[in-house]
């Protein structure tokens, strides 16, 4: 069979497998899509489909293939974080800066403090720090991977929770947004290459210039221009990103954060959201779930995977808590709130993926931060939805 062939069987496997396992299994309360996608990634991966079928999986995932895959991947992923810039309001938190601040640093802060301890404990063996990664850089990153908590899946399990556009749902998206800031700031940190540093500052310098004419550019011009335009900058802001070192994710994520959500129709940004997810992040899944490896031994990658959950979960909901008490929310609250930052999944992998990119982690490191965060993710809605049924005075309140 030649390589399109092979290509469209590999894209008939993406997108008839995860459905019938999500559709005939009935997962949406405790796995929904999106999560059912990243695992049937992780069984497609050299680590279970390579390791009990080579034959099917070195036919199916031949490097012509993969190839394909993955530009069809960055180009997908470098939309939904673009997506995910633009959907976020500095202006609301800016308004509510004391609650906003206080909230989104203890539920950032708390769990990078214990994520990076996790990681700190990692490097006892050998085997989880990347090739050219320093231990600062490692251990930044896992802490990070331990604190993100994914806007975009955030949005997708409020909307599902039918708590969204009420006062709570606005709040926890004011939390998050401070922390998504955070989590991409990190990640220029830790890519920071001082022998690159000059084509770095060469680049945010032309992005400042380039922002500022594109503003003016989009208040000008229509809404219908503005969709295309926007694609444009997209591109353009990947492309001077990953020239300087910084990684085209980073130049996604600068691109739609300087890009106003009120330029575009809210529904239309969320249909395209929901599309994106639909016709092409399933494609980005496989090809995370490629990239996983259980070189170090099955057994260590999953205590891993089980000791950074640990660090993850408690650390966002003692984070929280604290925070509830020093503003003096109502009982449960804290509990609800923490429990919907938990949510992972997309950003933390897209995050962690440029880890890996980069060599600060190995693909064992990145196997673990997966499953760390489809474990988070799936946590989310089983844990919220009673306490929601138990809370509906939390739900009433003002912002």
């Amino acid at each position: 069979m030649n390589t399109t062939e092979v290509f469209l069987i590999a894209m008939l496997i993406i997108f008839t497998v995860p459905y019938a396992v999500w559709r005939l299994g009935g997962t949406d309360h405790w796995a929904p899509l999106v999560v059912v996608q990243i695992l049937i990634g992780i069984l497609l991966g050299p680590g279970v489909l390579g390791a009990l079928l080579p034959e099917v999986y070195a036919f199916v995932f031949r490097p012509a293939v993969i190839q394909s895959l993955n530009g069809i991947a960055w180009w997908a992923v470098m939309l939904f974080v673009w997506i995910a810039g633009i959907e976020l309001d500095l202006s609301q938190a800016w308004k509510h800066r004391r609650e906003s601040g206080v909230t989104a640093g203890l539920a950032l802060g708390t769990p990078l403090l214990l994520g990076s301890a996790a990681a700190v404990a990692m490097l006892a063996t050998p085997g989880w720090v990347g090739a050219q990664g320093q231990t600062w850089q490692f251990v930044l990153g896992v802490g990070m991977s331990c604190a993100v908590t994914a806007l975009p899946i955030l949005i997708l399990f409020m909307e599902k929770l039918e708590i969204l556009r009420r006062p709570i749902g606005q709040r926890i998206l004011r939390y998050a947004s401070l922390d998504d800031i955070a989590i991409w700031g990190v990640l220029a940190l830790i890519l920071t290459d001082w022998e690159r540093v000059g084509r770095q500052l060469a680049f945010l310098a032309a992005f400042a210039v380039a922002s500022v004419l594109f503003r003016r550019l989009m208040r000008r011009v229509p809404e219908r221009d503005r969709w295309y335009l926007g694609l444009v900058w997209l591109a353009a802001c990947g492309l001077g990103a990953d020239w300087s070192g910084l990684h085209f994710m980073v130049g996604a994520f600068l691109a739609g954060a300087v890009t106003d959500a009120h330029w575009f129709d809210q529904k239309r940004m969320d249909l395209l959201r929901h599309h994106v997810l639909l016709a092409v992040m399933p494609v980005f899944f496989l090809s995370t779930g490629l990239r996983t490896n259980w070189a170090v031994g099955g057994a260590a990658v999953f205590i891993a995977a089980a000791w950074l959950l640990l660090a993850s979960v408690a650390g966002k909901l003692i984070g929280i808590h604290v925070a509830g008490r020093v503003l003096k929310w109502q009982p449960g609250e804290a509990s609800l709130v923490g429990w919907l930052l938990q949510t992972k999944a997309l950003i933390m992998i897209i995050f962690s993926n440029v880890l890996l990119d980069k060599q600060i982690i190995t693909s064992e490191t990145f196997t673990a931060l997966l499953l760390m965060a489809v474990a988070s993710t799936m946590l989310t809605v089983p844990m919220v939805t009673p306490m929601l049924e138990r809370m509906k005075a939390v739900l009433a309140r003002a912002s």
